[in-house]
């Protein structure tokens, strides 16, 4: 047997309900349908809310449509690149929806971007238009003449109400106005789905320069359906218009982004968390709306488990990065449900494999959880191959994961480059087992050689992440100065407040020489009370590998 028997394929059940083996075909038509079917199915059920703002799917439309004849009228074309510059906001949803409504691609970008970062966006995108709040129009402008923006969408600073500028510059408008003065009004576009964008979202840029991934229509339709339609189809009739989603995560994210669309595709209520950042409002949402489903990433959920939130009926969803074993053992024995787990990359819409186990247990179907990624989604191919040679890995072996299928990008922006054959190599290491179970064990490139022997950082941080004082643990390679060509694996730590002070290097150590190889262990650990966090919320390895390299340069 080889991966492309796919023995993934037997492990495709939820519980006693047999799940499809194949979503074919999958539908080629405009995002914007999803929407459209939305509001006419039904239409007076919310689509979103933040705080005490809620927006009903009939209401949505009918702003997405009037944000689309504007941006029709300010000469945005089919297939031209609109920027979404917001937080967290109910304008970032009307925004998008009204952009692929008008037949553009959204490029959505993050606030927190340095002024580097958000013009290398801008350029490389060639955004003709951007939506951004108030308070970052000068920001804007500033960049303005070095892109091709002709247009600036302003939204309200979040807590304010309406736009507190009075006259605004050539070439400015307001996102509450254009709406107002155009409602009633929409615009019909042809669209491709096989080869026109949805959306063109950047890289994190955790390992070097943020990268333009194309996702078609066909790609982010293929992986709505991939998502909660296939995974959790056999309890549809409980779900559908009924349950709620609460998007814990920026918006502006692949993960995020999808979300979104993946909610309007079953008529669910999103929820959206104005700032990710702030875990007690994020608690305090679960404990009043008990939200269905809660997509998380690892970094939110070391620290929501410090607050005991008690027994809710919510599933929690972790991905971008390995979830730690100690943090998912808190959350189960706080709130008494597994957490889904699953793999995904902005290159594949972002979906590529789902643990059914987690989300069978939740329905009392299971009374075993299997760990790990999971199983590739419908009509996905996944291979495991050998780096240095491009042949397939051993069932069992470690090697590259490779990934095709429906979902897959069109290529990097602009000329739809990064495929071979179809297949995307992701540049992460892992494995699979015999029931076609997938496991990540580290990136290519934090995979640290000892003198030729393989370190998977991913597994000297979950050993870290055992003892109680720990809240965040990063493993990275630096050079080693007695041996060249080799590294040295050093550990940097940021203690719970309570332990502040209290967790020794020593401890580290001891715990580490228990569970790893000797030449897995730390060289050294450091403590920091800040760790650097990239902009999609992933621990930025890449900038502390430059800051104590730079460190050790000095000495």
């Amino acid at each position: 047997m080889n991966y492309s028997d796919k023995p993934w394929l037997k492990s495709y059940k939820l519980g006693p309900y047999k799940l499809k083996t194949t979503c074919e075909p999958y539908p080629k038509e405009a995002l914007s349908k999803i929407l459209d079917r939305a509001a006419e199915t039904g239409g007076q059920k919310t689509a979103v809310q933040l705080g005490d703002r809620v927006l009903s799917y009939k209401e949505l439309r009918k702003q997405a449509d009037a944000l689309a004849f504007s941006l029709a009228g300010m000469g945005i074309r089919r297939g031209d690149r609109v920027c979404l510059f917001l937080p967290n906001c109910m304008e970032f949803v009307i925004g998008d929806w009204g952009i692929i409504k008008a037949g553009a691609v959204t490029v959505p970008t993050s606030t927190a971007r340095t002024d580097e970062g958000f013009l290398h966006e801008l350029v490389q995108s060639g955004a003709r238009a951007i939506i951004c709040c108030e308070a970052d129009l000068q920001r804007v402008l500033a960049l303005k003449s070095k892109t091709a923006i002709e247009n600036i969408i302003l939204v309200p600073d979040l807590g304010t109400e309406g736009l507190q500028i009075v006259s605004l510059p050539a070439g400015v408008s307001g996102l509450e106005a254009l709406i107002s003065e155009n409602t009633g009004k929409s615009v019909e576009v042809e669209i491709d789905p096989m080869n026109d964008l949805c959306e063109l979202s950047f890289t994190g840029g955790a390992t070097g320069l943020p990268k333009g991934v194309m996702i078609t229509h066909y790609n982010r339709y293929a992986n709505i359906i991939h998502g909660l339609a296939w995974m959790m189809e056999p309890l549809s009739r409980g779900i559908l218009g009924k349950a709620s989603v609460y998007i814990t995560i920026p918006l502006f994210h692949s993960y995020g982004h999808a979300l979104v669309h993946m909610a309007a595709f079953w008529s669910l209520r999103v929820i959206i968390a104005p700032d990710p950042r702030d875990i007690e409002d994020i608690v305090n949402t679960i404990r009043e709306h008990r939200p269905f489903l809660i997509p998380t990433i690892p970094t939110q959920l070391m620290r929501i488990g410090k607050h005991k939130i008690g027994r809710v009926n919510c599933l929690f969803f972790s991905g971008s990065a390995p979830l730690p074993e100690s943090v998912r053992e808190t959350i189960m024995k706080d709130m008494g449900n597994p957490i889904g787990e699953g793999y995904g990359l902005t290159e594949t819409a972002p979906i590529a494999t789902l643990n059914p186990s987690a989300f069978s247990k939740i329905t009392g179907f299971m009374t075993k959880e299997k760990r790990g990624l999971g199983i590739p989604v419908p009509d996905t191919d996944f291979r495991v191959v050998d780096p240095a040679t491009g042949g397939d890995a051993p069932f069992g072996e470690i090697g590259e994961i490779i990934i095709r299928g429906p979902q897959v990008m069109k290529g990097y922006w602009p000329d739809a480059s990064g495929l071979i054959d179809g297949w995307f190599h992701t540049g992460d290491l892992g494995y699979m087992d015999d029931e076609g179970f997938f496991y990540i064990t580290d990136r290519i490139k934090d995979m640290i050689n000892v003198s030729g022997l393989k370190v998977y950082s991913t597994k000297v941080d979950e050993v870290i992440f055992r003892h109680p004082g720990v809240e965040m643990a990063v493993t990275i390679g630096v050079p080693d100065p007695e041996r060249e060509g080799s590294e040295r694996v050093v550990a940097i730590v940021r203690t719970k407040k309570e332990f502040s002070g209290k967790v020794t290097e020593e401890e580290i150590l001891n715990l580490c020489k228990e569970k790893l190889a000797y030449y897995e262990v730390p060289k050294m650990v450091i403590f920091k009370d800040d760790l650097p966090i990239t902009v999609t919320g992933k621990l930025w390895k890449k900038e502390l590998r430059d800051e104590f390299v730079e460190i050790l340069g000095k000495k």
